[in-house]
C-alpha cells in the first residue's frame, strides 16, 4: 500500500475518529487505550484525568505513538503518530470541550460536560503529542498527489 500524501493525511486525522495511544509502563512494556484526539496538521492533543496510568507513564517517559484506522468493512487506511508527549496543566477542559460533542452529539455531550465540569478544573490535562515520525497507508487504488 501507498502511503497518504500530507493533505490526504491530515484529512484523514481531522475526521472524528477512536485513536488509539501507545504508552511505556515503568517495565518498558506498551500498552495502549483509546482516546479522542484532535489534529490540527502539527501536533495531536488528547485530554485525560490526571491520575490515570498513560499520564503516570508519559511523565516518566514521553515516548508514545498515537494509531488511527478505518474500521472493518472500509478500504483499509490507517495514520500513525510516533512521537514524543508531554503533559500541560491547562487545556484539557477546554479540548473535552470541544470534542464532546464531535463524538457524542449535542444533547449527551451536554450532559457529560457538565459532569466533568464538577471535577474541577485541576483534575484534566491536556497531552500534547509532537510528531517525531509519521507512518501511514492509503486505502486501496488511492493515488498519490
Amino acid at each position: 500500500m501507498a502511503a497518504m500524501t500530507q493533505v490526504q493525511r491530515d484529512a484523514f486525522l481531522r475526521e472524528v475518529r477512536i485513536a488509539k495511544l501507545a504508552t511505556l509502563t515503568a517495565t518498558g512494556a506498551p500498552t495502549a487505550v483509546p482516546v479522542w484526539f484532535e489534529w490540527d496538521g502539527e501536533k495531536a492533543r488528547v485530554f485525560s484525568s490526571r491520575d490515570v496510568q498513560k499520564v503516570r507513564n508519559i511523565r516518566r517517559d514521553g515516548r508514545v505513538a498515537l494509531t488511527v484506522e478505518e474500521p472493518v468493512g472500509v478500504p483499509e487506511a490507517w495514520v500513525t503518530i510516533e512521537g514524543t508527549a508531554e503533559v500541560l496543566d491547562q487545556g484539557g477542559f477546554e479540548l473535552a470541550s470541544r470534542l464532546a460533542p464531535l463524538y457524542y452529539g449535542e444533547p449527551k455531550a451536554a450532559q457529560t460536560l457538565a459532569k466533568w465540569r464538577n471535577a474541577g478544573d485541576d483534575y484534566w490535562v491536556l497531552i500534547e503529542i509532537t510528531p517525531v515520525r509519521i507512518r501511514s497507508s492509503a486505502p486501496n487504488g488511492a493515488r498519490r498527489h
